[in-house]
């Protein structure tokens, strides 16, 4: 696996369930209460995969759960100068009531409607994108996973699915987008490093992500005891 530099490859892997890997991460965590799990990454790592897999054994577990994307909070507002919107926006808010309703600043004046939305009576809010696990996040958060991927898969992968889709425009503009995004992305998570933070370390580029089949790693957070965040989850 290819990785940016600075980034250390984790390891040893091994293959996991959903169902297990849902057990590794909140060990420890009172799903009694409001918890907060950071799904971080590179760009096409796999974090959306993951956090689908992961709220769909919350909701056959019966622990009411919710995501919450990281790109719907810096929609036509910044790649990644979004923190205090998630945190006043989201996650206090969350903490406090349980419910919420958040309509970021980019969205009315771009002609987005709605909102980005939690129910009331989730219990496991997960936040899932680029910069999720940051360090201005991290007394609002009670566990990180870091989704590591190889450098040229992420790539290949992004573009495919960013061409398809045409969000950004045709293959041309498809891929200097990605370089744009890629020349902020790199320095931020250089600085920001939240692999260091991190409970679990998924492969997000060994093999495709499949909801069913993760290779894993202990993340070096992991020897850290339950809440070592430092923070008491609301009630």
């Amino acid at each position: 696996m290819r990785l940016h530099a600075g980034e250390p490859p984790a390891g040893p892997w091994r293959r996991a369930t959903a169902g297990e890997v849902f057990d590794v991460l909140l060990a420890g965590l009172a799903l009694s209460r409001r918890t907060v799990v950071a799904v971080d990454g590179r760009s096409a790592s796999g974090k959306t995969t993951l956090s689908s897999a992961l709220q769909a054994e919350a909701t056959r577990r019966g622990v009411p759960c919710a995501v919450v994307h990281t790109d719907d909070i810096a929609w036509y507002h910044s790649f990644f100068d979004w923190a205090d919107l998630l945190a006043d926006g989201v996650l206090r808010p969350f903490r406090t009531d349980g419910a919420v309703r958040y309509v970021p600043p980019g969205w009315r004046p771009n002609g987005r409607d709605g909102a980005v939305e939690v129910p009331a009576g989730t219990r496991l809010l997960l936040v899932e994108g680029v910069g999720a696990g940051r360090r201005a996040l991290g007394d609002l958060l009670d566990a990180v996973v870091w989704v590591q991927s190889d450098v040229d898969v992420a790539r290949e992968r992004g573009l495919a699915r960013d061409v398809a889709s045409g969000v950004d425009g045709d293959a041309a503009q498809t891929e200097a987008f990605w370089d744009e995004w890629d020349r902020e992305e790199v320095p931020f998570q250089a600085t920001q490093r939240p692999w260091e933070r991190a409970a679990l370390v998924v492969a997000g580029s060994r093999d495709a992500p499949a909801s069913d089949a993760f290779e894993v790693s202990p993340g070096p957070a992991a020897s850290s005891a339950p809440g070592h965040r430092g923070r008491t989850a609301s009630s």
